[in-house]
């Protein structure tokens, strides 16, 4: 199952992951709920991203709750902990592959088959970041997504 663009160990991913998720809520005090685990496995167990209402269905089969809030609540959580982000083109969520790093997210998005690559953007330290220095402004938080083709869709026919 591809991560991103890349091939990996699947199983350990979803494990080491939902692992250190664990120990993060435990070290900051933070209720790691069953619905809250479930949805995070949900989202490494699919490596794409998923509308809330795609996990609530998922949730719902897993007997946690029909309601959209259950999902909403779900995935605020994950995404104020560091452990989802929020794609903003697809209106749609994804796992942190750099899970309990301090990162600026870029997202390369495939216009073909919504294949998402999470990169490491550092716009601090590039020209946004002068930009914003040269204004006096901070930045505390970015928002990049490109988007065009991925490695095996440029390859297609």
């Amino acid at each position: 199952m591809p991560i991103g663009f890349e091939h990996h160990n699947h199983s350990a991913c979803i494990s080491d992951t939902l692992q250190r998720a664990e120990v993060h809520c435990r070290e900051a005090n933070l209720n790691f709920t069953p619905v809250r685990r479930r949805a995070l496995e949900i989202l490494l167990q699919e490596h794409r991203a998923l509308g809330a209402y795609d996990l609530l269905t998922e949730l719902a089969a897993s007997g946690m709750g029909k309601q959209p809030p259950v999902a909403y609540r779900a995935l605020d959580f994950l995404v104020s902990a560091g452990f989802a982000h929020k794609i903003e083109r697809l209106n749609a969520y994804i796992a942190c592959s750099h899970l309990g790093s301090d990162h600026a997210p870029a997202f390369l998005i495939c216009r073909n088959c919504n294949a998402i690559n999470e990169a490491n953007a550092e716009l601090a330290n590039g020209r946004l970041g002068d930009a914003a220095r040269a204004a006096g402004f901070q930045i505390e938080r970015t928002v990049v997504e490109a988007l065009g083709l991925c490695p095996a869709c440029q390859d297609a026919p």
